[in-house]
């Protein structure tokens, strides 16, 4: 029986991008807890020239030169799948070996499929977040075709587990996320004046001026419009609310959605920028996430379709309350008093939520600088056992003549 059936693996993380987006920040964060429990980690993404990952990694990291992203979607996802590709082959030819090879998108898993198929690499791992429509059905295939061919199937939510087995008869083993709660903390740091001032940020509900926090950026998929729209009326009781919108790195188009949302932001007449209504900061340092969100009365997350939702648990552990879509996967995980629910296709009912956010952040102050027991029952170390056992599962099953890359019961 191989020897990474009990000791150290020899684990390739692949992630889309050096962007700080949901998969991409997972990818980190389980390499950092493998790292530490003593497995061999390396994370591969592909970046253009002077990238680099948002946050530094103790384990070794393979950025990927790809050229400048394409505003055709197609052609750039199909260029990265290439690159990748020749980048893992470039490893193997050196002589280096992987216990496991793991995607966590259609990008990267669609590279190891191309290795697969030439017969190159046995098999490789993916972990689907969540799935999302494309136009062109180029990228559809893709889509399907990168969690299809793979030997082992993980998703970070029993919503997309379901949506797995029921529409592609496909089983997949479940796999958490985690939060940091010692970077994630109610405890104030001396930096924390410095970032609000830098990013422009009102002083907060103490003073009558409280801070709705967005992370993701200007996003369909984020509710972004909606959420502005519910803002638009909260200013009528509350003017000196602010909204800031941080983040959005994505890879994919939202040109169509951004420009109705800035047609309904300039018909408001909201002031635009740093100090005024709303402030739409793009991407914004990693260091400053802990410091936004302890800035926030409440971080507004009433998306339409998530994997899973991680800065929930930031923000949470953070001491900052939430206003989440009554929807899985949120459901999966908060309850009446982890949250405040909304329907996030009805402004009106996002617009009560945020009301009702602001009177449990005051009672909320006064409790115990303790995270919320949510945050202890999801940490990054146990996610990292959780994937070396499924990881152990897969190549176990591997080194059985003729067997099937199915999981048993105890561990889907």
């Amino acid at each position: 029986m191989s020897e990474a059936l009990h000791g150290a693996l020899r684990i390739a993380l692949l992630t889309h991008s050096v962007n700080p987006r949901g998969g991409v920040v997972h990818t980190l964060e389980l390499a950092q807890a493998l790292h530490q429990a003593g497995h061999r980690v390396t994370v591969m993404a592909p970046a253009t020239a002077g990238q680099a990952f948002f946050r530094p990694l103790p384990c070794p990291v393979e950025l990927i030169p790809v050229g400048p992203a394409s505003r055709d979607m197609t052609e750039m996802v199909g260029a990265r799948i290439q690159a990748i590709e020749r980048h893992v082959l470039g490893w193997l030819e050196a002589g280096h070996a992987f216990d496991v090879l793991h995607a966590q998108d259609a990008i990267g898993a669609n590279a190891l499929a191309n290795l697969r198929d030439r017969g190159l690499i046995s098999g490789f791992v993916r972990t689907v977040h969540h799935l999302d429509h494309f136009d062109d059905p180029r990228l559809m295939a893709w889509q399907t075709r990168g969690f299809l061919a793979a030997s082992q199937v993980l998703c970070v939510s029993r919503l997309w587990q379901s949506v797995l087995r029921q529409e592609h008869g496909l089983e997949a083993a479940l796999v958490h996320n985690g939060v940091d709660t010692l970077r994630y903390s109610r405890v104030p740091e001396p930096c924390d004046q410095q970032v609000r001032q830098r990013h422009g940020l009102v002083a907060g509900q103490a003073h009558g001026a409280p801070l709705f926090l967005m992370v993701g950026g200007v996003e369909e998929r984020k509710n972004t419009l909606r959420v502005l729209e519910a803002f638009i009326q909260i200013r009528h009781d509350l003017p000196g609310a602010q909204l800031a919108i941080v983040g959005g790195a994505s890879l994919l188009n939202h040109d169509d959605y951004v420009q109705q949302f800035s047609a309904t932001l300039q018909a408001s007449g909201l002031p635009i920028g740093p100090g005024q209504a709303v402030v739409i900061t793009g991407a914004v340092p990693d260091r400053d996430m802990p410091a936004l969100f302890r800035a926030a009365d409440a971080l507004l997350m009433p998306s339409v379709r998530e994997g899973f939702g991680l800065v929930v648990l930031e923000a949470l552990a953070s001491g900052t309350p939430v206003v989440v879509s009554r929807i899985a996967p949120f459901t999966e995980y908060l309850d009446d008093t982890d949250c405040t629910w909304a329907d996030p296709m009805s402004v009106a009912s996002i617009a009560r939520a945020m009301h009702e956010v602001l009177k449990h952040k005051a009672s909320a102050d006064t409790l115990a600088r303790e995270p919320p027991d949510v945050c202890r029952r999801f940490s990054w170390p146990a996610s990292a056992q959780r994937h070396a056992a499924l990881y152990r599962a897969f190549h176990s099953l591997r080194e059985l003549p003729h067997a099937r890359h199915a999981l048993s019961p105890s561990l889907a």
